[in-house]
């Protein structure tokens, strides 16, 4: 009940800071006695995240409040954006030029918007000692054009969470860990128990997770120059790998109309033996179907011939019309230090982006008699020795996505041969 008052104090009086510097900066420049103090200094930030209240409202309250201790001349407000709001947020807010100071985005809609130039370029305000605290590859994802537009902060490898008692009922003793086993298995799972192995969205606009996988399997996405370069034997390989699983029957018809929410919807209810999703997940499918969860276990995240696997980041970006760049910068690099990301990766199960956080014990050490969600920790930060954005790092890569979704679609529904959909799909991004 104190936390909550404090908060609420403190929310008052960074509204109450705001207000009083509106106030100063419509002035006509005189500075009475009742506003000299709101202008001495004091610095107020906005921040904002991707829906993580209410589970994680206690660690950020403690976080800002160290950081202002620390900081004082500096003021943190927090605003917790929900998921499927904050890309028109924070695009109405860039557009309008009334952006928050500090924002939690993923690298792929980021890298959209620092294409426009809406970001603070990092290279200017982070010396290079700083940036070398974070694991290199994971750095270059939030960079384009040779620029960096965000710092790196938590991080997930996708794991395989498998049903181990549908494996049985199909006569499966491990789960596969290429998508040539993953065809292979789930012909024997729908023949076998009449369900389906596993669920992957089609969705343009929804995950990458297709996408992705034409890398693993050996495909170029994009050339030097940024042209299509998938109009290739091992591209149209890629593309029958798909539609040959959907008009054999063994990925659902709504893979065409639900995103990925639809794939953790299928397993939780015992309808899909195996889930490509972060590590994360487990403790939402032991709260939603503790059966399913008890029959649960793991395995590395699926492969094609090359071997890569993917890593997804989330990263804080800094708009380039905040009115306080170094108190943003300051508090962003605080947010993503090695102590504030061991403990945030330790509260919300998932992997910090630091070296030093990456090598504490925690990601390494497991007890004999350790849980799924312990297992699938540990195997989620060695497959970070090896992850890496699979997809380019281009400002219109969803629209590279569209144009591959929508052409393997439409062969999916007979309506192309593949060798049409693949040439499509090039000539729409080439043409776009």
């Amino acid at each position: 009940m104190i936390q909550l008052q404090k908060f609420k104090q403190l929310v008052a009086l960074v509204m109450l800071g705001l207000l009083t510097s509106w106030v100063v900066s419509c002035s006509t420049g005189k500075i009475n006695s009742n506003t000299q103090q709101a202008a001495s200094g004091t610095a107020n930030i906005e921040f904002w995240t991707m829906q993580l209240q209410p589970q994680f409202t206690n660690y950020f309250q403690s976080l800002i409040s160290n950081f202002e201790s620390q900081n004082p001349g500096i003021k943190v407000k927090w605003v917790d954006v929900p998921w499927a709001a904050m890309e028109n947020k924070i695009l109405t807010a860039v557009s309008a030029k009334t952006p928050p100071d500090v924002v939690n985005l993923n690298p792929d809609f980021a890298s959209q918007l620092a294409g426009r130039n809406a970001w603070l370029d990092l290279d200017a305000k982070i010396p290079q000692e700083a940036r070398s605290s974070y694991l290199p590859n994971i750095w270059k994802a939030s960079t384009l054009n040779g620029k960096s537009f965000g710092i790196p902060w938590y991080l997930t490898t996708r794991l395989t969470i498998y049903n181990t008692d549908l494996l049985k009922q199909a006569g499966i003793n491990k789960p596969p860990t290429t998508y040539a086993e993953l065809a292979q298995e789930a012909q024997q799972i729908k023949d076998k128990t009449g369900k389906y192995a596993f669920f992957v969205t089609f969705v343009p606009q929804d995950s990458g997770e297709v996408l992705q996988s034409l890398v693993q399997m050996g495909v170029a996405l994009v050339d030097a120059e940024g042209k299509a370069a998938f109009n290739t034997p091992q591209g149209k390989a890629a593309f029958q790998y798909w539609v040959e699983l959907y008009k054999k029957g063994l990925l659902p018809k709504e893979a065409l109309t639900q995103g990925h929410r639809h794939a953790i919807d299928l397993y939780q209810s015992g309808e899909t033996a195996f889930l490509a999703s972060g590590p994360e997940f487990l403790k939402t499918i032991a709260n939603n179907a503790p059966k399913i969860a008890q029959a649960s276990a793991i395995s590395p995240q699926l492969t094609g011939d090359t071997g890569k696997k993917n890593v997804a980041v989330m990263n804080i970006v800094i708009p380039r019309d905040t009115k306080q760049p170094d108190a943003a910068v300051k508090f962003g690099l605080f947010v993503t230090n090695d102590e504030n990301q061991l403990a945030f990766a330790k509260a919300a199960n998932v992997l910090p982006s630091t070296t030093k956080a990456l090598a504490d014990s925690y990601f390494k050490d497991i007890p004999a008699n350790a849980s799924t969600v312990e297992k699938a920790r540990v195997v989620s930060a060695q497959q970070l020795q090896q992850a890496e954005i699979l997809t380019p790092g281009l400002k219109d890569i969803k629209k590279l996505q569209k144009a591959i979704y929508e052409n393997l679609q439409a062969s999916m529904l007979g309506e192309k041969t593949v060798d049409k959909a693949v040439e499509d799909a090039a000539q729409e991004w080439n043409n776009r």
